[in-house]
């Protein structure tokens, strides 16, 4: 295992690889539905989501669509932009976009890049073992450019959005209230809606958590959302 994690940190130092949670979202210019974009530049200053996807007119690409662009609204809420991707070329997306919208009266409103397969390089889309189309990639990137979280989804099964938005909103939360965010929150099995207060560092600190919080232990101790 050692060897293995020194192997990836040379390759990360040589600039190969694709990108990993905590680095900076690659620059690039890329043609989308929108015109031309910089990223992560055209989204500075907002969390932004880009997701692939292995092809136009696919079925489960179509669900997904429908669904981001039903959730685009509580997207911007959290100050989250959306920027679908698929290595097709800028006319297919227009003409796929098209089709949503005189079948679903969907109207998608966020860009779509058109790859020729240089991006997917970059991010790591194309899995061999899986075939030569992109996965369904999830990128996860703050106002900083910063990658907060990468999902990967296989091209048979269709993600989940509404955990995609609960991530960025939990994301959001822990860094406003300086918390770590439990399972399954805001209906976390054990302390519901709590948030969970970041371990003590002393044995001070310790031992008086239980009176300050509530707390399971000195370790695993929080607070309601809506008392903070």
């Amino acid at each position: 295992m050692g060897e293995k994690v020194y192997e990836l940190r040379k390759i990360k130092k040589k600039g190969k690889g694709m990108p990993l949670i905590g680095d900076k979202f690659p620059k690039m210019e890329v043609q989308t539905t929108h015109g031309m974009m910089k990223l992560p530049k055209a989204f500075k200053g907002k969390w932004f989501i880009l997701f692939s996807h292995p092809g136009d007119f696919t079925p489960v690409c179509t669900t997904e669509f429908v669904s981001f662009q039903l959730r685009y609204d509580l997207f911007r809420d959290l100050n989250c932009e959306l920027i679908g991707l698929s290595v097709d070329q800028v006319f297919s997306h227009l003409k796929w976009v098209q089709w949503i919208a005189e079948n679903f009266d969907v109207d998608i409103e966020f860009p779509i890049i058109a790859d020729t397969g240089k991006v997917a390089d970059t991010l790591g889309l194309i899995h061999p073992n899986k075939g030569t189309n992109t996965v369904r990639a999830v990128f996860i990137v703050d106002p900083e450019g910063i990658i907060r979280a990468m999902l990967y989804y296989p091209q048979e099964l269709g993600r989940n959005m509404d955990e995609i938005l609960r991530m960025v909103e939990a994301f959001q939360t822990a860094e406003e209230k300086g918390v770590a965010i439990p399972a399954n929150w805001p209906c976390n099995e054990i302390i519901g809606k709590g948030l969970i207060i970041p371990p003590a560092a002393d044995i001070e600190t310790a031992l008086k958590r239980p009176g300050e919080y509530k707390c399971f232990d000195w370790w695993l101790c929080y607070r309601n959302y809506y008392k903070w």
